[in-house]
Formats: C-alpha cells, sequence, structure tokens
C-alpha cells in the first residue's frame, strides 16, 4: 500500500497471494434520528449529489466499498413505495468500475418513521426490505444489513444519545436483539435470492481497561463486547454471562436458544478501530471533566479514551485482532480505520492498522482487508451526531 499526502490517499492494492491483506474503502453513511430529526451524512457531506465520486474511489485502486442502501433513504416501512433510482445509477457505476460493493442497509439509524429498534416487527420488516434490495441487485454478493449492532444499541437503548432515547438494560437488551435478529432475517431473505451472499458483520473493535476497583465492571464490558458475534455465530450459551444478562433484561430465553440452534455466522467479522475504541474506567471522578462521568447501580466512575492516561496506551490493533481470531476463528477484515487529525496523523494512523494487520496476518491470522474509513469525511461525530455544530473530519481526499 503506497500512502500519498500529495492529492488523495493513494493505494495501490496487491494481489492476494503476496500474503497482505486486500485495500477496502468506505463511505460514511449514517443515518440516525435524534428526537423526530433524521441527520443523513451522505446528503451533509454531499456524496448524495455527486455520482463522479465512484471514479475518484476506483481511481484509489481499493478492490471493495462498503456502500449504502439504506432503508430511511429509500423506502418507508412499506417497501412497495420504494425510489431506487439513487442506488441504480451508484451500484451500477460501481459494477462498472469493477469495484465490488459491500452494501449496508441500516447505518446507526433505527429504521423509516413507522418502526425503530424496539419495534417486535424490525426484524421482519428489515429482512423485507433486504429482499427487495436483493431482488433488485441479485449480483451483489457482500451485505452488511446492520452496522455495529452493539454500539448503536448502547447510543439508541442505554446512553440515550439516539432515538429511541433508552437509558436501562431492557431498552438496550431489546435494540440488540431486534438488529441481531434482524441481520439473521435480512440475510436469509437475501439467500432466497443469491445463496452465495456473504456477511460481512461489522462491530467496533474495543477493549476495556480500568483501575483495580473497577475490575468487575472491565470485565464485563470486555465480555459485553463480543456480544454480536456470539449471538450470531451460536456461541452464546446457557453458562455465559452476557446470557444472564440479557436474559435478566427481559429477552425470553426462547430467541436465546434460537439462535444458538440457527445461528447466521458471519462469512467476514468486520471490525472497526479507532483511538477512542479502547477506553479506561477511573472511579476518581475529580481528575476528568463532568461529561466523562458514568457509572452502573454498584459504581461511579469516568469513562475515558484510554491513550489519555493508561501508561501503557492501547493495545492496539495487533492485538485485538488476535483476540478476535482466537475467539471465532473466522475471517477478519478492519472494515473502518479512521483518526479525525491532520492528514499527516491520518496517513500515520492507518499505515498501523494496515503494519498491525500485515503483522498478524504473517503469524496466521485470516486478515481479509483493512478499510480506508471515511472516504469524504464526516460530519458532528464529536457530538455524537446529537447536535449540528458543523464540525467535519475530513476523509481520504
Amino acid at each position: 500500500m503506497v500512502l500519498s499526502t500529495r492529492g488523495g490517499l493513494m493505494m495501490r492494492t496487491p494481489p492476494t497471494p503476496d500474503g497482505r491483506p486486500e485495500v477496502w474503502a468506505g463511505v460514511e453513511c449514517t443515518v440516525n434520528r435524534v428526537g423526530d430529526r433524521f441527520s443523513d451524512q451522505l446528503e451533509r457531506g454531499g456524496h448524495a449529489a455527486r455520482e463522479d465520486d465512484l471514479d475518484r474511489l476506483a481511481a484509489l485502486g481499493i478492490t471493495a466499498l462498503r456502500y449504502p442502501v439504506l432503508w430511511e433513504r429509500t423506502a418507508d416501512v412499506d417497501v412497495r413505495h420504494a425510489d431506487w433510482g439513487w442506488a441504480d445509477r451508484r451500484l451500477t457505476r460501481l459494477r462498472e468500475l469493477g469495484v465490488r460493493p459491500i452494501v449496508g442497509l441500516v447505518h446507526h439509524g433505527s429504521g423509516p418513521v413507522g418502526t425503530s429498534l424496539v419495534d417486535p416487527r424490525f426484524p421482519e420488516r428489515l429482512a423485507r426490505y433486504a429482499g427487495a434490495v436483493a431482488e433488485r441487485f441479485p449480483w451483489i454478493d457482500r451485505w452488511t444489513p446492520v452496522n455495529e449492532p452493539l454500539t448503536t444499541a448502547r447510543f439508541s437503548g442505554l446512553y440515550g444519545h439516539w432515538y429511541p432515547h433508552g437509558r436501562d438494560d431492557a431498552t438496550f437488551a431489546t435494540a440488540l436483539m431486534h438488529q441481531v435478529l434482524g441481520v439473521r432475517a435480512a440475510m436469509r431473505a437475501v439467500r432466497a435470492v443469491n445463496p452465495a451472499a456473504q456477511l460481512v458483520q461489522t462491530e467496533d473493535l474495543g477493549k476495556t481497561h480500568g483501575t483495580a476497583s473497577l475490575a468487575q465492571q472491565v470485565w464485563f464490558d470486555n465480555e459485553r463486547r463480543w456480544v454480536t458475534y456470539d449471538l450470531l455465530t451460536g456461541q452464546l450459551a446457557p453458562e455465559d454471562p452476557m446470557w444472564a444478562f440479557l436474559s435478566g433484561a427481559g429477552i425470553d430465553e426462547r430467541v436465546l436458544h434460537d439462535l444458538r440452534e440457527d445461528p447466521c455466522p458471519p462469512d467476514v467479522i468486520g471490525l472497526n478501530y479507532y483511538i477512542t475504541s479502547e477506553r479506561f474506567l477511573d472511579p476518581r471522578l475529580r481528575r476528568y471533566p463532568a461529561h466523562t462521568h458514568g457509572g452502573t447501580t454498584w459504581a461511579r466512575y469516568a469513562d475515558v479514551e484510554a491513550v489519555r492516561v493508561r501508561e501503557r496506551g492501547c493495545d492496539g490493533p495487533a492485538a485485538l485482532l488476535t483476540e478476535a481470531w482466537t475467539r471465532f476463528g473466522r475471517p477478519l477484515a478492519i472494515t473502518e480505520a479512521h483518526l479525525g487529525c491532520t492528514r499527516e496523523q491520518q496517513l500515520r494512523w492507518l499505515g498501523d492498522v494496515w503494519n498491525a494487520a500485515c503483522r498478524v496476518r504473517e503469524a496466521g491470522v485470516d486478515v481479509r482487508a483493512v478499510t480506508a474509513w471515511s472516504a469524504f469525511g464526516a460530519h458532528d461525530w464529536a457530538s455524537l451526531l446529537t447536535r449540528e455544530d458543523g464540525a467535519y473530519e475530513t476523509g481520504l481526499f
């Protein structure tokens, strides 16, 4: 891979026989809801109106592109009213350019008006939309029906940032399960059209660190970070701590048993790694600003970026990729690598992630790709999309 500070980010994708990962890219495409307001990153960044952006991306030498055909942008709850014009033009152009799309259907969203992450019909409604997309584009063979179900459930059901603004275990667990069930239902619908379709399931590659007094919370957070994949692979068992948590939060154990007996394992486990993905929990609240303060029924603590306060810094992508490989033994990819900083620091960050992926691949970890994210930048992620401050982070150009 070649990184250049002139013009855009230039990548020369090596052929897979040389042992290195592929280079993918991704477009930040979140459509999320805060109250009654929807925020659309594709519109805010202008990519929605720039079809020649796809030619710019293809010129970088990427082999695949994480690309949206988002439910909220395409259809309402009744998919018979879908408007396919935008997706038709974009996916056709990607096919002409020889760039393989990895199609996303929900990206930190909760579906169009009329449904939500706590709607019991969310999985079947998402599946109906997924089936319609597959019928429209039967040649697409890589899919991410729901991006980061755990992260979205936390922000929507536990921390109250996004719709439906829950702040309790029950809302969190319900939102998580509906997304996971939605992934399984969506892939069934897609594979009814294209049996060879692959699931590229994304989630934040995080890890929690903390002081010795918070060891219980650190342990719990580090169990919870894998739950999306544990559920989809059928690995979550009745004796596991997250099984007890989910059932205690109101999830019917028959649903958990059903997922265990009829799983939907990812063909590629997609891991998103940011400098903020590793956290540090500290009960010494006076050391940290109030907005970092949080906690549980048994402890109060500040939740801050590990890179800022941990003497040893972050464990880093190589260690965390190895952890994921040891736990699941399935093909991996870094599906997002981004740093909101200067161009030079962004290049160093992507280079570090790339080098880590190459090292662990040489050691026997099946890392298929590293994804440069986000191609055309991102807006207002500093406030987790809860406000429109006009804060822009540059992308590859």
